[in-house]
C-alpha cells in the first residue's frame, strides 16, 4: 500500500534562516508562485526520503499568529485551513527567548510540531549553551540542533518528519497556561459556547465563502477571540450563526478588564512570555554578557551617524560597477551566439516575410534582451548577497533619518531596495508596513527605483555612448537619481496627498553572517528565470507585434514597394503612430522611433531595447561591417548612426526610462494590493509627468551647459 505524501509547513520569524533550511531540504526541486487571491509569494518544494514523498511549504516569515499584517494572515490561513501534517518551527538559536513566542502559539494549535534551533553555531560562538534534551521535555516536542548554511541537522529534520506519529499532538509537555482569572473565564466560555469551532459556525461557509471558519481547537479559538483577533472576529460576525458568541466574548473581556485593570490581550501576552522566560532560564546558559560581539563591532562602523550613508552609497556604487564590468565578457559571449544565429538564418533561409520575422522580429527583438542576462544575474546575485549578510536591514536603519524627513521611516526603504530587482516583489514587501498611509506612499515611490527590467536599456545606451570606465559611474548616477526623486516625491505625497504622522521606526537588525552560495544562486536563478520567461512570452509577443507594425504596409498608396527600409519604416503603422506622438517627446530630444520604443515599454521595459533592436535590424545596415551585423557592438553602432543621439540624448532616454511607469505587471499588482484602480492610474499619470519634466530639465540644462552634445 502506497504511503501518503507528508505535507510539512516551515514557520518562523523573519531572519531565522527559514529559507536556508527550506533550500537545504528541497534543493532545486522548488516551485514559486503566489497564494490564491493575494500577492504573497508561495514557495513549495519536494523531497523524497526513506521512500516517503515530502512536500515542504515555506510560510511567510511571521512573529506570531495574530492577523496584523497580510504575511501573518497568510501564514495562519495556511496552517489552520490547509492543515499540514507537521509544522516545523525554525528559530534562531542565538535569539531563542524571543523566537519561542511563535513556538508557544503554534503549540496551542495542537498540530504535530518539530522545533529546529537553527544557527546553533552562532549561539555557541556567543557562549550560549542550550540543553536540547531538557528543552524537548519541557515543550513536549522534538528539538533539533541545526546549522542550515552547513547542512547540519537536515537529516535529523527529515528523520523527525518521517518518524513523527501524527496522532501525537504538541499538547504534551508543559502546556501554555494563563493566570487563574483567564483560565476560569476560558472554562466558563467553553461551558457556555460548546463546540465553538465545529459545524455550528462552519455551516455558514456553504452559503458565504468569506465566513468560512476552519476546525480549530476550541481553546485556541477562545484565546484568539479574547485577544480581539480582528480576522476571527470578522469571520464569526460574518457567519450569521451563534449570534450570542461575540456577546459572551465581550462579557468575558469586560469581566477580565475589571479584574486585571487592563486589557486581556496584554495579560495573555504577559503570561505567554512569563512561561517562555521560565523555560529559557531552565534550558539555556549565557556566557559573559559584557563581551562585544562581532556584529556590534561591525555595526559601530556601518551604522555610524557620519559614515553610515557614505558607506551605503559606496557599497551600491561598487555593486553597479561590478554589475557592468563583470557582465561585459559573458554578455559578449551571448552576443556572439545571438549574432551567429541571425547569420545562420540569413544564410539558410530564402528572402521573405518569414526570414524577416525570425531575424528582425524575434532574434533582433528577443535576442537584444537576452544578451543582457549576465547584468541581470549579477545584479540579483549582489542583492541576494546583501540580503543574506543582514546588510539590507542596516541600509534601512542608516536611511531612517533621511526617510523621516520625507514623512516615512527606514523600514519603507527596504521595499525600495528590493525594487532594484523587481517592482512586483517590492510591492509585496511593503506589506510589512502596518500604517496604511506609510504603505501607500511607499508603493507610490517604488516605480522610481531602477528595476532589473530597465538594466538592458541602460546597458545598451552606456555601451553605445559611454565607453570605458564611465559606464559604472553613469549607471550609479541613474540609480542614485531614482533614490533621490523617490525621497522627494514621498515628501510631496506625505504633505499633500496622504498627510499624517509617520509611525515610529522599529526594525530588527539580524546578526551578520555569510550567506550560503547555494541560497544566493537559488535566489538569483528564481529572478533570472522570471526574466527569461518574460523574454519568451511577453517580450516575444510584443516583439512580433512591433515587427508587424514596422513591416506593414509594405507598399505605398500606389501599390509600389518603398525605395528603402528607412522610408518604409517611416510609413509603416508604427512610423505613423510615432510621428503622431513625436511632438510630445521632441522637446526632450527624442525622434519618432524613440517615441514608439517608449510607448512599447509600457508592456515591459525590456521592450524598449527589443523595439529598437527590431527597428535597427529592419533598417538599412549599409556601412556597417559584416561581422558587426546582429551583434551587440553592431547594435550599439547602429544606435549611434541611425538614432542620431548624442550622449546627452542617450542619458535623457535613460532618465525617462527610469521614471515612467515600470510595466503593466506592476500596475496589475498594485491594483490587487490596493483593491482599487485609483492609485494605479494615479501612478501612471504622475510618473509620466515626472519623467517628462525631469527629462526636459536634464536635456535643456545639458544644452545650456554644453554637456554631452
Amino acid at each position: 500500500m502506497k504511503q501518503k505524501n507528508i505535507v510539512v509547513a516551515l514557520a518562523g520569524n523573519p531572519n531565522s534562516g527559514k529559507t536556508t533550511i527550506f533550500n537545504a531540504l528541497t534543493g532545486g526541486r522548488q516551485h514559486v508562485g503566489n497564494y490564491p487571491g493575494v500577492t504573497v509569494e508561495r514557495k513549495e518544494g519536494r523531497v523524497k526520503y526513506k521512500d516517503r514523498e515530502i512536500t515542504v511549504v515555506d510560510l511567510p516569515g511571521t512573529y506570531g499568529l495574530s492577523a496584523y499584517s497580510p504575511d501573518e494572515v497568510v501564514a495562519r490561513q495556511v496552517i489552520i485551513e490547509e492543515k499540514p501534517d507537521i509544522l516545523v518551527n525554525i528559530v534562531d538559536a542565538s535569539n531563542l527567548e524571543r523566537n519561542l513566542n511563535l513556538t508557544m502559539q503554534l503549540k496551542e494549535l495542537e498540530i504535530p510540531l518539530i522545533l529546529v534551533l537553527n544557527m546553533a553555531d552562532v549561539a555557541e560562538k556567543n557562549e550560549v549553551k542550550i540543553n536540547y534534551k531538557l528543552l524537548s521535555q519541557l515543550l513536549g516536542i522534538p528539538v533539533i540542533r541545526a546549522v542550515g548554511s552547513k547542512n547540519e541537522g537536515i537529516k535529523e529534520i527529515l528523520d523527525a518528519v518521517v518518524n513523527n506519529d501524527s496522532t501525537q499532538h504538541s499538547t504534551s509537555g508543559r502546556p501554555v497556561r494563563y493566570r487563574q482569572e483567564i483560565e476560569n473565564e476560558l472554562a466558563l466560555l467553553q461551558e457556555k459556547i460548546p463546540g465553538l469551532s465545529l459545524p455550528a459556525l462552519e455551516a455558514a461557509a456553504e452559503t458565504d465563502a468569506s465566513a468560512a471558519i476552519p476546525s480549530l481547537p476550541s481553546r485556541w479559538f477562545l484565546v484568539k477571540l479574547l485577544e480581539n483577533d480582528k480576522e476571527l472576529v470578522r469571520q464569526v460576525a460574518a457567519s450569521g450563526t451563534n449570534q450570542g458568541v461575540m456577546t459572551e466574548i465581550e462579557h468575558s473581556r469586560q469581566r477580565l478588564t475589571d479584574l486585571l485593570k487592563h486589557d486581556p490581550e496584554i495579560a495573555l501576552v504577559e503570561d505567554r512570555y512569563a512561561l517562555i522566560r521560565g523555560i529559557y532560564r531552565e534550558t539555556c546558559q549565557r556566557g559573559a554578557l559584557d563581551k562585544v560581539s562581532l556584529t556590534e563591532k561591525i555595526d559601530n562602523i556601518l551604522l555610524n551617524r557620519v559614515l553610515g550613508i557614505p558607506i551605503f552609497l559606496g557599497i551600491m556604487w561598487l555593486l553597479f560597477q561590478l554589475t557592468f564590468t563583470l557582465g561585459a565578457p559573458p554578455m559578449d559571449w551571448i552576443d556572439a551566439g545571438v549574432s551567429s544565429l541571425g547569420d545562420w538564418l540569413n544564410a539558410n533561409m530564402a528572402d521573405g516575410m518569414l526570414r524577416s520575422l525570425l531575424v528582425d522580429g524575434i532574434v533582433g527583438g528577443v535576442g537584444g534582451v537576452i544578451v543582457f542576462l549576465p547584468n541581470i544575474l549579477l545584479l540579483f546575485l549582489g542583492i541576494a548577497f546583501l540580503e543574506g549578510t543582514g546588510y539590507m536591514s542596516r541600509a534601512a536603519f542608516v536611511m531612517d533619518q533621511i526617510m523621516h524627513k520625507a514623512g516615512l521611516h527606514g523600514k519603507s526603504f527596504v521595499p525600495m531596495l528590493i525594487g532594484f530587482g523587481c517592482g512586483v516583489p517590492a510591492l509585496m514587501a511593503s506589506r510589512t508596513l502596518e500604517n496604511p498611509r506609510d504603505r501607500l506612499v511607499t508603493m507610490l515611490v517604488i516605480p522610481l527605483m531602477s528595476c532589473g527590467a530597465r538594466l538592458p536599456v541602460y546597458s545598451l545606451l552606456i555601451a553605445a555612448f559611454f565607453p570605458g570606465q564611465m559606464g559604472g559611474n553613469i549607471l550609479f548616477s541613474i540609480y542614485l537619481l531614482g533614490i533621490i526623486l523617490a525621497i522627494i516625491m514621498a515628501r510631496v505625497f506625505r504633505a499633500w496627498v496622504l498627510p499624517g504622522e509617520a509611525e515610529p521606526f522599529v526594525m530588527e537588525l539580524p546578526i551578520y553572517r555569510w550567506p550560503t552560495l547555494k541560497g544566493m544562486l537559488i535566489q538569483m536563478w528564481e529572478r533570472a528565470w522570471l526574466y527569461l520567461k518574460k523574454a519568451g512570452t511577453i517580450i516575444l509577443a510584443i516583439s512580433i507585434l512591433i515587427w508587424g507594425l514596422f513591416t506593414f504596409p509594405a507598399v505605398d498608396n500606389n501599390g509600389q514597394p518603398y525605395e528603402n527600409a528607412t522610408v518604409q519604416a517611416e510609413n509603416s503603422y508604427a512610423g505613423r503612430l510615432g510621428k503622431s506622438i513625436e511632438p510630445v517627446f521632441q522637446p526632450l530630444g527624442f525622434d519618432w522611433k524613440t517615441s514608439v520604443a517608449l510607448l512599447a515599454g509600457f508592456g515591459a521595459k525590456e521592450v524598449v531595447v527589443s523595439t529598437l533592436g527590431t527597428l535597427y535590424s529592419i533598417e538599412d545596415q549599409e556601412g556597417l561591417a559584416e561581422e558587426d551585423k546582429g551583434s551587440v557592438s553592431g547594435f550599439a553602432e547602429r544606435a549611434r548612426k541611425q538614432s542620431g543621439y548624442t550622449p546627452l540624448v542617450a542619458y535623457v532616454l535613460m532618465v525617462f526610462t527610469l521614471l515612467y511607469v515600470p510595466c503593466m505587471a506592476f500596475i496589475a499588482t498594485m491594483k490587487r494590493e490596493t483593491n482599487t484602480w485609483k492609485w494605479p492610474l494615479f501612478t501612471i499619470g504622475y510618473t509620466l509627468v515626472l519623467a517628462w519634466v525631469v527629462s526636459f530639465l536634464v536635456y535643456r540644462g545639458g544644452l545650456l551647459l554644453g554637456i554631452g552634445i
